[in-house]
């Protein structure tokens, strides 16, 4: 099924991005607060909760309500939410959407500093509390991290669930990492669970099919051992569940994962955001090789302002921002509370992918260069006009809601693959977009960022391209045929 939205004109592109604040069509002041349990976390889910085709968004407040936001911004206008009535729901630290149950309505796993929850979509962006009925075992837990995907033979996806500190230490929170859990699906309920010790207090992961070898991988990013000693970078094997230990460790505070093929060979380049440098690791098939710092991503202190101290990093993210058919990078960015060491006020950054793949600094030109403590982040097309909007989560500050108006952009797709059920979404297929300057791919998956995630179609920008063709590697391997795609529309590929 393919549907027209909005059509641009295709321009050269080339200018600079630019953003307008919006946040006036949120219905409310959104602000992710509380003490130590609320350092961390702070993320946002973007999904169609009602079946309009227009990004929903919950977000998480901390010690403050969680909220719901239904879109009702008008093609290509300002964005506009109306408030979607959640109940009282406290403690949140973040939020994935994902249709465990395969219903068609997609579903939310919650993050707290406490039980987390799981929520069924009900259709016109209600919910029910489902923890109990699909068993999903809970505990006092504060979870930080999650990534999920269908294993071959189940109903329900495995579902990771990464904890920070075990609050209950009376030795913590320093050297008090908490475990971390995998829980496996018998059925239509949660009946295995897998224990990830020792901890070392992630703050991100990402199950994915890094070597596209039919093999998905878990990966996470873990603040070390609560900046102590000891933690690194760590990626296991699901099936059966083993730690993969045959490359260098590498240690960092780290805070957020994002994955995207930026060199244009097929397979996912990784980032990873911390405290100082932000590291981008080169894909080279069987292993992942530092970037060079010339590429521009590393990011490790303000590139405004006087305050030249480490920066923090939290949610990193790719997106196309001006559809020149070359991804793009934003990183969330700011302090923890009031660490001296670091900057204290770090603006965000939005890097932008130039033709001969190194990244230059646009944040402050294109308006998105705030200096609150930013947490998690969404680079998403709230409004249907083809250019990626971007939602931004801070600490103890408003929420930040940023229209994209860049002019001169490429044209666009957006795909969207359905299968039957389970796993009507296709998590863990590769979609390959093909125009006259190559091929690009995209894998969809569940997790990532900091403490929140998408779920939709996938956005490919096209640059001048004025035809492309796209395919959909299924799951399973199973590669569908190329077929032509809606340009600057919604192509829907099914099964």
């Amino acid at each position: 099924m393919k549907r027209v939205l909005l059509c641009l004109i295709a321009f050269p592109a080339g200018a600079e991005p630019l953003f307008v604040d919006d946040a006036a069509g949120l219905p409310h002041r959104q602000i992710y607060a509380g003490g130590w349990e609320h350092f961390v976390g702070g993320g946002v889910a973007v999904f169609d909760c009602n079946g309009d085709r227009r990004p929903d968004l919950f977000a998480a407040g901390g010690e403050n309500p969680a909220a719901l936001f239904v879109n009702a911004s008008e093609q290509g206008g300002p964005l506009r939410f109306t408030d979607g009535g959640l109940p009282d729901l406290r403690h949140v630290t973040g939020a994935y959407p994902l249709d465990i149950d395969s219903d068609g309505q997609m579903d939310l796993a919650v993050l707290r500093a406490g039980p987390n929850l799981l929520l069924r979509g009900l259709g016109d962006c209600r919910f029910e509390d489902a923890t109990a009925t699909w068993a999903l075992p809970t505990r006092e837990d504060w979870t930080t991290s999650f990534t999920a995907t269908w294993e071959p033979g189940q109903d329900f996806p495995t579902l990771f669930f990464g904890n920070y500190v075990d609050r209950t230490n009376p030795d913590g929170p320093f050297m008090a990492c908490d475990d971390s859990a995998l829980f496996h699906p018998k059925g239509r309920v949660y009946a295995e669970t897998e224990t990830i010790s020792p901890g070392y207090c992630t703050l991100s992961a990402l199950i994915s099919d890094w070597q596209r070898k039919g093999t998905p991988e878990l990966r996470l990013s873990n603040d070390r051992h609560y900046y102590v000693r000891g933690g690194y970078e760590q990626m296991f094997r699901l099936t059966p569940l083993a730690e993969r230990t045959d490359w260098p460790h590498v240690s960092l505070w780290g805070m957020g994962i994002a994955s995207r093929d930026i060199t244009g060979d097929g397979l996912p380049e990784v980032m990873m955001t911390s405290m100082g440098d932000q590291l981008l690791q080169i894909n080279r098939g069987d292993h992942f090789e530092d970037a060079p710092y010339s590429i521009g991503t590393f990011a490790q202190r303000p590139f405004i302002g006087d305050d030249g101290r480490p920066s923090t990093g939290w949610h990193p993210e790719f997106g196309d921002v001006d559809n020149d058919g070359r991804d793009d990078l934003f990183i969330s960015k700011g302090n923890v509370d009031q660490m001296p060491g670091l900057a204290s006020h770090d603006p965000n950054n939005l890097l932008m992918q130039g033709p001969d793949g190194t990244f230059h600094e646009a944040a402050d030109k294109a308006g998105v260069a705030t200096r609150e403590r930013s947490r998690g982040a969404a680079l998403a097309d709230l409004n249907g006009d083809g250019l990626l909007d971007l939602v931004v989560m801070n600490r103890r500050a408003p929420m930040e809601l940023w229209r994209n108006v860049t002019a001169q952009t490429g044209n666009w797709a957006e795909i969207e693959p359905v299968q039957a059920e389970p796993n009507q979404h296709a998590i863990g297929a590769w979609v390959e977009v093909k125009t006259a300057s190559g091929v690009k791919a995209q894998e969809i998956t569940v997790g990532g960022g900091h403490a929140g995630g998408k779920a939709g179609p996938l956005h490919f920008g096209l640059g001048a391209g004025t035809s492309a063709e796209a395919r959909v590697i299924w799951p399973d391997g199973a590669a569908g045929d190329w077929q032509p795609v809606t340009l600057n529309g919604l192509t829907e590929i099914r099964r």
